[in-house]
């Protein structure tokens, strides 16, 4: 019998990603779309060192039509994003500007008692933290401007929207702002009962993610780009992602890993949800599968501050990675976690029972366990700023508490807050010593 004939998309060698040969591949199948019409996102990676006359000559060979359009560069990953046809990609696939071709793939928000338990509360207290100067990047569906983060002042320094391109600060779908809360909120409309680890940091939305909780790689990647063009404006330190996809390749070629990476080793830390996809192994997405980055993990308290009982949540994602990385970096609560709602929301629509003293709402996910993680960091660069991310991860996992059987454990605020003073003061006697 004679071999099967391989069509093109499965001859462009490394040209295209494996999600859009997938893609190609199932739309084949089908045999219902119609390859001069059916438009596919995409994101177009430039060839290192390629010139301006040869990415204009790709540009327009590829916008010729109402279905084949080249839209903006996203300098990040020194790409362009658009839609093209099936047909348009067979052609111009080998062009002498393109390294690679992905499917601009969707993304989703990861959803699926904390503070006492990871020893926030207890830090605050000993040692006057708070997380105040410190600013958090929280990458979402936007977020509510909520009392909690507007009162006594307003703690929203800034908003960018992605989706639909307001102004003023809003979330249509309630997932970030729950996330900003696992992070900052101060429990102004609860007397502090539901308060973040973080109580003054500041906080910043982008909303990268739409009413459904949903988005694509790019608008992230362009989302992560805006925070490293207003590094120094808004002094942002730390960025929090709840969000990822199926990871598909290495860390190395996947375009949502590369941009995470590119912030990290601009000098914020950077925090991504595991995902939700637990309890099988290997299901961690991306960007959680870069190994630079904090890849955090959701516990299940069993609604307890005692840490006996605590356990991995059914739902977290498992290691190791797509690379064979060992993966989450860190668990924090991510289980019935009580924080803002966005009122008139879709959260608030379709989780109304979970909506706790009109103002909160009850959530689960790798999504809430990363903010929380954030909110930590936040109080461990108020007590040592100059700590860099590799500071900070190193010392998450040295004093995280070792209660899963993983290689590391649950966030330990009390340990790392001290161990971050003690880094930051042995560094200072270390240079003046020369």
């Amino acid at each position: 019998m004679p071999d099967r004939k391989r069509v093109w998309f499965e001859e462009s060698g490394n040209r295209l990603d494996p999600a859009l040969i997938e893609l190609l591949r199932s739309n084949r199948r089908t045999f219902l779309k119609d390859t001069n019409t059916d438009e596919i996102p995409v994101i177009i990676k430039y060839k290192r060192g390629c010139n301006q006359s040869e990415k204009d000559d790709l540009v327009q060979a590829c916008n010729t039509d109402s279905h084949n359009h080249l839209e903006e560069e996203i300098r990040l990953i020194n790409s362009v994003k658009g839609h093209l046809t099936p047909e348009k990609i067979k052609e111009i696939r080998n062009h002498e500007a393109i390294e690679r071709i992905y499917y601009d793939r969707p993304v989703q928000a990861f959803l699926d008692i904390a503070d006492p338990g990871t020893g926030a509360e207890a830090v605050r207290e000993a040692r006057d933290l708070s997380g105040k100067g410190v600013t958090i990047a929280v990458l979402d569906t936007g977020i509510y401007p909520h009392d909690d983060l507007t009162t006594p002042e307003n703690r929203i320094i800034a908003f960018h929207d992605l989706i639909n391109g307001e102004t003023e600060p809003y979330d249509d779908n309630g997932h970030g702002t729950h996330c900003a809360g696992d992070a900052a909120g101060n429990g102004a409309l609860s007397d502090g009962k539901y308060k973040g680890p973080a109580p003054e940091a500041d906080i910043i939305g982008v909303k990268v993610l739409d009413e459904s909780g949903g988005g694509s790689l790019s608008t992230i990647i362009e989302g992560i780009e805006w925070c490293l063009d207003n590094q120094e404006t808004h002094d942002i330190k730390i960025i929090s992602l709840s969000l990822g996809a199926s990871a598909l390749e290495s860390f190395r070629d996947d375009p949502l890993s590369i941009a995470a990476q590119e912030a990290w080793h601009s000098g914020m830390v950077v925090c991504a949800a595991a995902g939700n996809s637990g309890p099988s192994p290997s299901t961690i997405g991306t960007p959680a599968i870069n190994p630079f980055i904090i890849t955090v993990g959701a516990s299940h308290d069993q609604n307890t501050v005692d840490r006996a009982d605590d356990e991995i949540a059914e739902f977290s994602s498992r290691g190791p990675t797509i690379d064979e990385f060992v993966k989450p970096d860190i668990y924090a609560p991510g289980t019935d976690i009580i924080s803002l709602l966005s009122p008139g929301s879709a959260a608030e629509t379709q989780y109304a029972e979970q909506v706790v003293d009109e103002n909160y709402i009850q959530m689960s996910g790798t999504s809430m366990a990363t903010p929380i993680c954030a909110g930590i960091i936040a109080l461990m660069l108020e007590a040592s700023p100059d700590l860099s991310p590799n500071d900070i991860k190193s010392i998450l996992q040295m004093t995280g508490e070792p209660l899963f059987e993983d290689p590391w454990g649950y966030i330990e605020a009390e340990n790392a807050v001290d161990s971050a003073i003690s880094y930051a003061e042995n560094l200072q006697k270390a240079a003046s010593s020369h």
